[in-house]
Order: structure tokens, then C-alpha cells, then sequence
């Protein structure tokens, strides 16, 4: 059992999100806790230049909304929105947190993941604690 578990959330929609959540519960010790993350990938410069001024705020609000949703009835949880390249935040988030295990969802893999590698396959061969890949 665990006592401090990141559950890193794609919004993709196309990952087993709730399994993952089914699974940090069944891991999480009497007194654990689970964090949400979310990590925001940086736009190129010319595309935030066409966006509104706020909208890494509304972006920021809609992913709390859903990963709101996400912890219904899930006891001991918080969420936490980064900035950045998702593998490299999961894995500085971690580190950073004391996290004792990842549990994260794949998605079903294609030719582009043997050849530039998925999140989940990074934080695999990075991470400092035991990580759960669902798929």
C-alpha cells in the first residue's frame, strides 16, 4: 500500500482514466492521499499571440471542473494543474512531492509510441517509484 499517489490526468479522452482512479484507491493505505495532475502543454509562441489574454486561465478552470468530477466520492485527493511537457512534469512533480507510486493510463499503442516514445513509457524509465501503467 501507498501513502502518497499521483494519478497524472489526459483529458484526451482516449485512456482508461476511471480505471486509473478504481486502482489508486485500491493502493492508497489507511491515511494515503491521491493527487490529480493535470499538465498543460506550452502552445508555440505565434499560436498564445492569436489567443485571448485569459485563456490559460479558462483552460486551467475547465480541467479543474473535470478532474473535479473525476474525485467524486474519492476520499483524501487534490488537484494540481502544471505548465509544461507532460512526461518531464509528471516526473518533476514526483520528485518534488515525495510521490511513493504513479498510477497512469495508456493509450493502446501505435507506430508514432515505438518511434518517439509515449508519457506513460517515459515515466516508466524515469520515475524514482513504482508506477502502475493501465491499460
Amino acid at each position: 500500500m501507498y501513502q502518497n499517489i499521483l494519478v497524472p490526468i489526459s483529458l484526451d479522452g482516449d485512456r482508461d482514466v476511471a480505471r486509473s482512479v478504481e486502482v489508486a484507491q485500491a493502493l492508497k493505505s489507511d491515511g494515503g492521499h491521491i493527487t490529480f495532475l493535470h499538465v498543460i502543454e506550452h502552445l508555440p509562441q505565434y499560436t498564445n499571440d492569436l489567443l485571448p489574454e485569459d485563456h490559460l486561465e479558462r483552460v486551467k478552470t475547465v480541467a479543474s471542473e473535470k478532474l473535479r468530477a473525476l474525485m467524486n466520492g474519492v476520499m483524501n485527493t487534490r488537484i494540481v494543474i502544471v505548465e509544461g511537457h507532460a512526461g518531464r512534469g509528471i516526473l518533476d512533480y514526483a520528485a518534488s512531492h515525495d510521490v511513493d507510486c504513479i498510477v497512469i493510463a495508456n493509450h493502446q499503442p501505435g507506430l508514432q509510441d515505438y518511434l518517439l516514445g509515449s508519457t506513460a513509457a517515459r515515466v516508466v524509465r524515469h520515475a524514482h517509484s513504482a508506477v502502475h501503467v493501465i491499460r
